[in-house]
């Protein structure tokens, strides 16, 4: 059987054309347009050969996250030996954490052209999920855009994902352009958040198509669990900071386009700007499409959304496509090169609002690694929007297990965004605007407005007691509470 010209393979003849060690780029960014058929093949077949006592690892690529089919089934088959860029499956996260699988943590716009420059070798199969591609090779991508372009353009080999539960309408969100490689790169003129500049289709040579696999399972995407009183305090503060900005004339009338991270919290910030009746209507420029805008959307307040995915439960996605005539005005899909590129966000003047982990009493923050060893899922996009933003806002809860964990410390471990990045760091206690202030200043401000009163006598002794250069640190105790949590399983005493 063929489709447009190109074969339907079986599970034979997919494991037949991946090999042991080979390259394997997929789509997806996050679950949205992930590849699933490919994936569960896959670790089938792994497992049966790890019985019978062959090798059967990949070298695995995505956009970002891809699901449960990716970073969870694959990984429980022993099919992953290195990853990048981003992971978001427990079962993969463990694997890294045991030095199991190599696992390369980089910013997201940085992907397609460390593998377009061939630093990461040759991709030897790209699985990349579509509603429809033609016999001259345009392929209409489903739910996300991501890295596919790059992929349908490098891998050596290339199965397309037939993808028959998504609408072929998704097409009307694509917009698909491909920078050229430096130094020949012109300014990309992308001017406001809705312009599309590209194609509704990415572009693959027909000869390099080896199949097609059918599938008919929509994304795996969940929704998020309801707002709790301390992601609406964080909300609240970050809400009122930029009313303020607004009154002081440093935000324009019509406000600036908002870029947010995934989670709670970004989810409760969202909702909270949506509800305030003096925040204009806005626009978003960033990485996913949440279900959170989607409502803002519905009601007016969200006027339009640039992004790389649709991150949206199945019952939501249904309701764009059987609305497409409203919402394809609204939403533009987009290569991540291009929705987190650099010159984009700093031209558009975007607000970044993203989660952290933790952060120091001088402001550099840590959105990755636990005790600054141990992996959560990676950068992400937070570095990009952090660095080239108008401003630069980090969100996250001053406590965690009880009190046990303190999210501000007097150093923290890992660095993914420096203090010269961040402006702007919010838990439910306050919000520090650290813009113009020197060190001191800053750990001052942080201490007493954004840590928990748990740990404020701590942090102060521990500023106290520092060696004073330009910055106060004690080398001797600057991962104490670090150290009280391994040993004891709490950063203070007591607790």
């Amino acid at each position: 059987m063929k489709i447009n010209g190109f074969p339907v393979i079986s599970k034979q003849e997919v494991v037949a054309l991946i090999k042991d060690g080979d390259t394997v780029a997929f789509s997806g960014f996050g679950a949205a347009g992930a590849a699933k058929a490919v994936p569960v093949i896959l670790a089938e077949h792994a497992k049966n050969e790890h019985r019978h006592g062959r090798k059967f690892r990949l070298r695995v690529l995505s956009g970002a996250s891809s699901g449960d089919y990716i970073d969870n089934d694959l990984a429980r088959a022993d099919a992953i030996s290195w990853r990048a860029p981003y992971q978001g499956g427990k079962t993969l996260r463990d694997q890294i954490n045991r030095q199991e699988v190599e696992y390369v943590d980089m910013h997201l716009s940085h992907v397609p052209q460390t593998v377009a420059a061939g630093f990461f070798g040759k991709v030897d199969v790209a699985v990349v999920e579509a509603t429809e591609i033609t016999p001259d090779g345009r392929v209409y991508l489903s739910a996300s855009i991501g890295a596919s372009p790059t992929w349908l353009a490098c891998a050596d080999k290339v199965i397309i994902e037939l993808n028959h539960r998504h609408s072929p309408r998704l097409r009307e969100l694509a917009d698909i352009f491909m920078i050229p490689p430096p130094p020949r790169r012109c300014p990309i003129n992308v001017q406001t958040p809705l312009a599309k500049i590209g194609w509704s289709y990415a572009q693959v040579d027909p000869k390099k198509v080896t199949g097609i696999v059918e599938n008919d399972e929509p994304d795996q995407i969940r929704a998020f669990s309801q707002e709790d009183e301390t992601s609406e305090k964080i909300a609240d503060h970050v809400i009122q900071f930029l009313l303020n900005e607004k009154s002081a004339g440093r935000i324009p009338p019509e406000f600036f386009p908002l870029q947010a991270g995934v989670g709670n919290t970004a989810n409760a910030v969202l909702a909270g700007l949506g509800r305030h009746p003096d925040i204009p209507p806005f626009y978003m420029y960033s990485e996913v499409f949440q279900d959170s805008m989607m409502d803002l959307m519905d009601t007016g307040k969200l006027l339009g959304a640039s992004a790389t995915s649709l991150t949206i439960i199945p019952e939501k996605l249904t309701q764009l496509v059987d609305n497409m005539d409203f919402y394809n005005q609204k939403i533009v899909l987009r290569p991540q090169e291009i929705s987190n590129h650099p010159g984009i966000i700093r031209r558009l003047g975007v607000i970044a609002m993203n989660t952290a982990l933790e952060m120091d009493i001088y402001g550099n923050v840590n959105s990755s690694h636990l005790l600054g060893t141990h992996i959560m899922n990676g950068v992400g996009g937070s570095g990009e929007f952090t660095r080239n933003s108008h401003l630069s806002i980090f969100m996250t809860p001053s406590i965690a297990k009880t009190g046990k964990i303190s999210s501000v410390v007097p150093m923290i471990p890992h660095v993914d965004n420096n203090e010269h990045s961040v402006q702007v760091v919010v838990t439910e206690q306050g919000l520090a605007d650290l813009r113009g202030l020197g060190p001191l200043e800053r750990a001052d401000k942080i201490i007493n407005t954004c840590a928990h009163p748990l740990y404020r006598p701590y942090l102060k002794d521990y500023l106290a007691k520092g060696t004073c250069g330009h910055i106060c640190h004690d080398l001797t105790r600057c991962f104490e509470l670090h150290r009280n949590f391994k040993e004891y399983g709490s950063m203070l005493s007591g607790l």
